[in-house]
């Protein structure tokens, strides 16, 4: 069974948009809502990216049944950690206990703004690591005093903590980064159904049980020649790969590392159209990978409504008869 969640993607939409959205996606039944967290957009074209931590407080006070969660944030450059755990104790407590805590190692699209340089991958998780204990210790509440090799922490303490403690989630996205997930985290994050990591991240942490959460972009609209050059406009980096996403320093980075991507390369990637059999095959590879949770993207800000309404009458009826419901 997978539960199916909405994106609140913070690059193609301003912050009322985002929050406007996030209610109407609870009111269509989806079963949770994921947020990026974003300093730049990915493309030019995509247009925008709010403080999506300000987004998510608002979000909490017009939800009121669906988990609310990071997809993912970076706690390690842009972010200290210890301001990270602050940030989630808060949205937890705002949204009754809702918040799932997603992180990961980060991109230098959104980490670059600080001044600090983007470090090596394997510097980057050893970071993680460290975030990730400075985050806990954090949320017991107690005073937290910390010297590692990447963070100091002195003297820090969380005044205001929920009665439990947002879940962490690590994205993966190869054996490193699952060996890291399955020692730090209580649930799984991954934007490719690779069941080799599930598999990794379920040995190593002896919690085949916990959450494994994915994402799945779509580009819906009843004129698929639309929804294609739609899908090609915003999103023709998502196959450039993670190891190289992570690496890239702007928007003309990405427009540059796709220029060679044609609109027929998206549309075999990205469903495009409003073809409900199409998504169910796509979703396919994550159930079977053994996802639990998979949150879809619906490219283009501004055509949020239509798919909402599609979504309620057609696709999310249409999963649930296929794969269930948690």
């Amino acid at each position: 069974m997978v539960d199916f969640g909405y994106t609140l993607m913070c690059e193609q939409a301003g912050p009322t948009a985002l929050v406007r959205d996030a209610a109407a996606a609870e009111r269509t039944g989806f079963d949770f809502e994921v947020i990026s967290d974003h300093y730049f957009p990915w493309l030019t074209e995509q247009g925008h990216a709010p403080y999506a931590w300000s987004v998510l407080g608002a979000v909490s006070q017009v939800t009121e049944r669906v988990p609310l969660m990071t997809y993912v944030t970076c706690p390690t450059v842009r972010y200290h950690p210890a301001v990270i755990a602050q940030k989630a104790a808060t949205v937890s407590l705002l949204s009754g206990g809702r918040f799932w805590l997603g992180l990961g190692a980060g991109e230098n699209l959104n980490e670059h703004v600080v001044g600090r340089g983007w470090p090596s991958a394997n510097v980057r998780h050893e970071m993680l690591s460290e975030a990730v204990d400075i985050i806990a210790a954090l949320f017991t509440g107690e005073y937290v005093n910390y010297a590692g090799e990447h963070f100091r922490v002195d003297s820090a303490k969380l005044w205001d903590t929920p009665d439990a403690p947002p879940p962490i989630g690590i994205a993966v996205s190869g054996a490193q980064s699952a060996a890291l997930a399955a020692e730090n985290a209580d649930f799984l994050v991954a934007v490719e159904p690779v069941g080799d990591l599930i598999d990794q991240f379920d040995r190593e942490s002896g919690k085949p049980n916990a959450p494994k959460v994915g994402q799945l972009p779509i580009s819906f609209d009843p004129d698929r020649d639309a929804a294609v050059t739609r899908a090609h406009e915003q999103f023709r980096w998502f196959g450039n790969g993670w190891k190289v996403n992570a690496e890239l320093p702007g928007p003309a980075g990405f427009d540059g590392a796709s220029q060679f991507v044609r609109e027929e390369d998206v549309a075999e990637s990205i469903p495009c159209g409003d073809d409900v059999d199409a998504v169910i095959e796509a979703v396919r590879p994550y159930a079977e990978a053994g996802f639990t949770h998979l949150a879809f993207v619906q490219i283009g800000g501004e055509h949020q409504d239509g798919f909402l309404d599609w979504s309620e009458k057609a696709l999310l009826p249409a999963l649930r008869e296929e794969y269930g419901s948690r």
